[in-house]
């Protein structure tokens, strides 16, 4: 049986491409239920619109990662310097280079932002 709660599917093209088919919302019917289209997917935790950028996934990483660096303000005094360098690498480098190979063609304007 198909767990619709948990199915998603994606309308992906070139935004002009998607702007010109003139449907907000479309849905997909799978026997007896509807599955509405997703503005976005993450897959394997990497953030996809249906245009395919990699802007979303890349401001999702760098709002994490700026995340994990103002816990660390708070913590920073109770760490030698190892210590800290060494929690620095685990929670914002492992961050950034998770699934990186999918940025290999991204353009630089967006790779900037990490």
């Amino acid at each position: 049986m198909l767990n619709v709660d948990k199915t998603e599917w994606l309308p992906v093209g070139s935004r002009r491409t998607l702007s010109s088919l003139h449907i907000t919302r479309p849905v997909l019917q799978l026997g007896g239920n509807i599955v509405a289209a997703s503005d976005h997917v993450r897959l394997l935790g990497v953030d996809i619109v249906s245009d395919l950028s990699l802007d979303q996934h890349v401001n999702n990483v760098s709002a994490s990662c700026f995340y994990c660096l103002r816990q660390m303000r708070q913590i920073r005094r109770s760490l030698d310097k190892q210590s800290a360098i060494t929690l620095v690498h685990v929670l914002v480098s492992t961050r950034v280079d998770y699934c990186n190979s999918v940025l290999a063609a991204a353009p630089k304007m967006t790779t900037d932002k990490l």
